[in-house]
C-alpha cells in the first residue's frame, strides 16, 4: 500500500476554516448523540489490533469542522457519519444533505454562521434516499417555511417513496442490523469502534423529514435558487434507488451525492438494502465525466473530503466507475464459466492502477461482498447445487454438523486447532454450528468471539471490522438490542395511505389470519378517495374503489384524515378513544377492526444474531 503518499492528509486540512469545540453534541435532555472527541486515541500511531490501512481510513475520517471549499462552498464535516455542505448565494445559504440528526445538523449550521454570519437558509437539497442525508432537516429549516415555497426543497423523484419504505418496511431488521455494521454499542477504542470508512460513525439523535416541494424529474433539469444555477443528473439505481449528481457552473464544482467517494461503496451493505445495480452505477460515473468533468475545477461528495484539479478529479471518476464496471463484469464473466458467488469472491484480482489507489480501497464495501451482490442481483439466493435447495434450517443444521464432527468437545477440539493455525474463518464456522445447538455452550461462545476479534482487528472494511467485533461482544456480554430508533415521528407521518395499508400487510400473522376474513373502507377526507382494505387467506391487500364499484358492502366504513390514519394503525392512538371523541367517524361495526389488529405481529428490535 502506499503509506507515502500523504495527499489525502494535505486534501483533509485543506481549506480548514474551525473546528467544533467541544466535539460532542447532546439532545435537549442532555443527552450525548455524537462524540468525535471520543476517537482522539486515532493519533496514535497504529495499534496491531487494528488494519493500518482502516487506521489511516478513521485518522483521515476523523477529521472534524467547518472548511471552505472553494470560495462560496463550505462543508461541514465530522459532524455525523456523512457531510452536510453550504452553498452562498445572492441573500442566504442553501444546504445540502443535512445529516441524520436534528441536533447535529443544527449544531454544524450554527459552527457556520459563527464565522461567515447569520444567513437565512433558502434552499435545501436531498442528494438521496438515505436517512444520513435527510434526517436533520429540522435542524436547518421548518416544515412551514418548506410549505409555503420560502425554503424550497428539492429531491430526485422517487426519494418519498423510497425514503419512507427503507425506514418503515423493513426498518426494525435494518436497524439491528446496522447497530452491527456502525458499532453502535462498541467501546471506542484500538481494540473496539474505530470508524466504519465512511464516517465514524452515526449519530443518534432526533430524525426528521421534511417532504420535497421540487422533484428533479430528468438528467439536464436546470434550478436557480437564490441567484445559484444548479444543472442535476438523475443516476437512479447506483448507490440509492433514488439518487442525483450535480454541477454549478457559476463556481466550476459538482457534487457527486455518494456516487463516488474515497472508498470502495456497497453494492448490497451488509444492514440490509435493495441490490444496487453495479452496471448502471458505472454507466452513470461515464455520463458525469462526459457532463461536468471538463468543465470543473472541484468535485465534493456527501462523505469525506473534495478532490481539486481537473485531472486529479477525472482520474478519481474514471477509476471509480472502473472499479464498479469491473466488478460488475467479471462476475459476470466467471458466473457464465459456473462459479457461484461465494467462489468468485475469492477468485477475483482488481486491475493494479485500481488497487494503487486509496480510494478504491473496501473501508466500506468489499470486493468480496460486492461480488456476492452482483451475483445475488443476477441469480439469486441459490447456487445451482441441489445439494443447497433444501438445506435444513440453521439450528437443524447445526445439531447434525456437531453430531458429525463428534459431538461438542470434537468442535471444540476442532476450532481451537484452526484458531492455533491462524484459521479463524473455519474457527468461527465450526463454532457456529455448536453455538446454534447448544446455546449455553460457553467454551464455544468465547472461543468464537476471540476468533471474531481476530477477523476484526485484521479487516480492512470499517464495517467488517464492527460486525466481527459486535458479534464477540454480544457473545460475551449479551444482546444490546438496538441502539438507534429505526423510524421517527416525521418519517412515520410521512407515509402515504398505501404505504400505512402494506406497512400492516407486512404484520399480518398468516396463520392467525387464514380464515378470517374482513372488508373496511377507509374513506380520507383530506384526499377526497375511499379505499378498501380485504383481509382473506392471511393476506391484506387494498386498493382505491372506483366510482363505479359494485362489490359487497364494507363491515365498517372509518372516515377519517390520513394522519389519523398512521396514528390508529401505528398505535399511537387508540381508535375507541378517537371514535368517541369524533375524530374518526364510523358506520357498520367498529369490533372488525380489532379483528384485525388482533393478526398483527409486533416487530422484534433485538432479535438474536450470532446465537439462534
Amino acid at each position: 500500500m502506499p503509506f507515502g503518499d500523504t495527499t489525502d492528509f494535505a486534501d483533509t486540512d485543506r481549506g480548514f476554516i474551525a473546528k467544533l469545540e467541544p466535539g460532542i453534541i447532546k439532545d435537549a435532555k442532555g443527552n450525548t448523540v455524537w462524540d468525535d472527541d471520543s476517537y482522539g486515541f486515532l493519533q496514535g500511531s497504529c495499534p496491531n489490533s487494528v488494519n493500518p490501512s482502516l487506521w489511516r481510513q478513521s485518522q483521515l475520517v476523523v477529521k472534524q469542522g467547518l472548511y471552505e471549499v472553494v470560495p462560496g462552498i463550505y462543508q461541514i464535516r465530522g459532524l455525523d457519519l456523512s457531510n452536510m455542505t453550504i452553498i452562498e448565494g445572492r441573500t442566504g445559504i442553501i444546504v445540502i444533505d443535512p445529516l441524520i440528526s436534528v441536533e447535529t445538523a443544527k449544531a454544524g449550521l450554527e459552527l457556520y454562521r459563527s464565522k461567515r454570519g447569520d444567513k437565512p437558509v433558502v434552499g435545501l437539497i436531498y442528494t438521496h434516499s438515505h436517512v444520513d442525508h435527510f434526517g436533520g432537516a429540522m435542524g436547518v429549516t421548518t416544515a412551514e417555511d418548506a410549505a409555503s415555497g420560502k425554503v424550497p426543497v428539492i429531491a430526485p423523484q422517487g426519494f418519498m417513496e423510497h425514503a419512507v419504505a427503507e425506514n418503515i418496511f423493513a426498518g426494525t431488521a435494518m436497524a439491528r442490523r446496522s447497530a452491527y455494521m456502525y458499532g453502535a454499542a462498541l467501546p471506542r477504542g484500538e481494540k473496539g469502534q474505530v470508524g466504519a470508512g465512511l464516517g465514524m460513525t452515526t449519530s443518534t439523535g432526533t430524525v426528521s423529514l421534511i417532504a420535497p416541494t421540487k422533484d428533479v424529474t430528468h438528467t439536464g433539469q436546470t434550478e436557480n435558487i437564490d441567484g445559484v444555477e444548479i444543472v442535476f443528473q438523475i443516476t437512479p439505481g447506483t448507490e440509492a434507488p433514488s439518487e442525483m449528481n450535480f454541477y454549478f457552473p457559476g463556481f466550476r464544482a459538482m457534487c457527486m451525492a455518494e456516487n463516488a467517494t474515497h472508498t470502495l461503496h456497497n453494492i448490497l451493505t451488509l444492514r440490509g438494502a435493495l441490490v444496487r445495480d453495479a452496471h448502471v452505477w458505472s454507466q452513470y460515473l461515464t455520463e458525469t465525466i462526459n457532463m461536468f468533468a471538463a468543465k470543473s475545477d472541484v468535485a465534493f461528495a456527501s462523505h469525506h473530503w473534495p478532490t481539486w484539479g481537473n485531472d486529479k478529479l477525472t482520474e478519481w471518476l474514471q477509476l471509480q466507475r472502473d472499479t464498479y464496471g469491473y466488478l460488475h463484469d467479471q462476475t459476470l464473466r466467471m458466473l457464465n464459466q459456473g462459479y457461484t458467488g461465494i467462489e468468485i469472491a475469492e477468485m477475483i484480482q482488481m486491475p493494479p492502477a485500481i488497487e494503487a489507489k486509496w480510494y478504491n480501497h473496501g473501508y466500506y464495501g468489499t470486493v468480496s461482498h460486492d461480488v456476492k451482490a452482483i451475483y445475488q442481483r443476477y441469480m439469486g439466493w441459490f447456487d445451482g447445487n441441489p445439494a443447497h435447495l433444501w438445506e435444513h434450517p440453521p439450528v437443524e443444521n447445526a445439531k447434525r454438523h456437531v453430531a458429525a464432527m463428534g459431538g461438542a468437545s470434537g468442535v471444540l477440539k476442532t476450532a481451537r486447532k484452526a484458531y492455533s493455525d491462524g484459521d479463524y474463518r473455519w474457527a468461527v464456522q465450526a463454532l457456529n454450528y455448536l453455538i446454534f445447538a447448544e446455546p449455553d455452550n460457553e467454551k464455544a461462545k468465547m472461543l468464537q468471539a476471540s476468533a471474531f476479534e481476530q477477523l476484526g482487528y485484521g479487516s480492512e472494511s470499517g464495517p467488517w471490522r464492527n460486525f466481527y467485533l459486535s458479534g464477540a461482544y454480544e457473545l460475551r456480554n449479551g444482546n444490546f438490542g438496538t441502539p438507534t430508533k429505526a423510524n421517527s415521528v416525521s418519517m412515520i407521518s410521512a407515509l402515504s395511505v398505501d404505504q400505512v395499508f402494506d406497512s400492516a400487510a407486512f404484520l399480518v400473522n398468516g396463520p392467525k389470519a387464514w380464515d378470517l376474513k374482513l372488508v373496511n373502507d377507509w374513506v380520507i377526507t383530506d384526499q377526497n378517495q375511499t379505499y378498501r382494505t380485504e383481509l382473506r387467506n392471511g393476506v391484506l391487500i387494498h386498493y382505491v374503489k372506483p366510482a363505479d364499484f359494485s362489490g359487497p358492502a364494507p363491515d365498517a366504513t372509518f372516515t377519517l384524515p390520513r394522519l389519523k390514519l398512521i396514528a390508529v394503525m401505528t398505535g399511537a392512538q387508540d381508535i375507541v378513544k378517537e371514535i368517541q371523541n369524533g375524530s374518526i367517524k364510523v358506520s357498520g361495526d367498529p369490533a372488525k377492526l380489532a379483528q384485525l389488529k388482533s393478526v398483527l405481529d409486533k416487530p422484534d428490535p433485538n432479535f438474536n444474531i450470532v446465537t439462534p
